[in-house]
């Protein structure tokens, strides 16, 4: 797996997507057999994404190494692997929940997110990633760095759950 870094955590349209994906120089990108150069487009499926306004379908794209033919997704940073919750809405879920303050008012305005997901991701931050963060020092400040730091640390997206190997790729500047 391989997750872009952006900034805008917030869009979650296909056409933001494809525009994120086609700015990428897949002959820059390492694959996780530490190959470069080696990865080529092989498909696409599709992803829901659940954010507060209601649930957003991408059309994510697949790559794969011609050296160990593994496959990787290329998802966004603002997505979270295994998950349909956005990583800023868990993040503003888990800032209240450590506040003492009531998730259920983080999610209030929108249709997207229900009861059974805030428990949901409180469970898993409270089952996986609390004691991880506290142990280095993370807050769930900026999105940005709370990202860049768990990815630094664990090797992993923030609230990412599975060992799936993921690697954080800076799109062009």
């Amino acid at each position: 797996m391989l997750t872009v870094l952006v900034q805008d955590f917030n869009t979650f349209t296909q056409e933001f997507y494809d525009s994120v994906i086609s700015d990428l120089q897949l002959h820059k990108l390492e694959c996780s057999c530490g190959h470069s150069g080696c990865l080529t487009f092989h498909g696409y499926y599709r992803r829901s994404v659940i954010t507060p306004s209601g649930k957003k379908t991408l059309t994510i794209c697949r790559v794969i190494c011609s050296e160990c033919s593994h496959t990787h997704a290329l998802l966004l940073s603002s997505m979270v692997p295994y998950s349909q919750i956005s990583a800023a809405v868990q993040r503003d879920i888990i800032a209240a929940y450590d506040a003492s303050s009531d998730p259920n008012d983080v999610c209030s305005s929108g249709e997207g997110i229900d009861e059974n997901n805030i428990k949901s991701v409180i469970c898993r931050y409270v089952k996986f990633w609390r004691e991880r963060l506290r142990a280095a020092g993370i807050y769930p400040g900026s999105l940005t760095d709370l990202i860049s730091a768990c990815f630094s640390h664990y090797s992993k997206q923030f609230m990412q759950i599975k060992m799936t190997v993921n690697i954080l790729v800076s799109p062009p500047t």
